[in-house]
């Protein structure tokens, strides 16, 4: 499949035309497809990024970012959703369009970003050359390793575990 940008026409490679992916107030600036080629990304220049099915159906509207959106990427597994923006700032969303995580890194701008090969981690790379590595997981992945950090606090404070109760049940 081929995006023609500005009129936000969607062709196959033999010239027939698919679908008109209509909703964007501006051009598109990128667009991917997610792993199972059943849905389509785009980031526009409208400051939002749009989920599409394959007929051109709007399924979710990515709206939170400041200035035009220059990226959009669906993680391997096709579940989340990385966004980067011309205002330096990088987003990650769930396919329905709850924003999942905003990461910053305040006072640096956001060059690059991309998910890791297992769609765990996300990659922002800074105009600086600097690179931050952020770790994403559900929830309770997330409980898991944050009572896991806690242990050497519990053993020496062994009552603080009792009010924190998530980190009461044996994992």
């Amino acid at each position: 499949m081929l995006l023609i940008r500005k009129l936000k026409l969607l062709w196959d490679t033999k010239g027939n035309l698919q679908t008109n992916l209509k909703g964007h107030q501006k051009f598109i600036i990128s667009a991917a497809f997610s792993p199972d080629g059943q849905r389509i990304v785009t980031a526009s220049d409208d400051s939002t990024a749009k989920i599409w099915d394959r007929a051109g159906n709007l399924m979710a509207d990515l709206k939170g970012h400041q200035q035009g959106v220059t990226s959009a990427v669906f993680s391997p597994d096709g579940k989340r959703i990385l966004t980067e923006s011309s205002d330096g700032t990088v987003k990650v969303w769930d396919t329905k369009g709850n924003l999942l995580a905003d990461l910053k890194e305040y006072k640096k701008e956001v060059s690059r970003a991309a998910f890791s090969s297992d769609g765990k981690r996300v990659f922002t790379v800074f105009s600086d050359g600097s690179i931050n590595v952020w770790q994403l997981g559900e929830l309770d992945d997330l409980l898991v390793r944050g009572c896991n950090w806690l242990q050497d606090y519990f053993i020496s404070h062994p009552e603080t575990r009792e009010r924190l109760r998530v980190c009461q049940v044996k994992r």
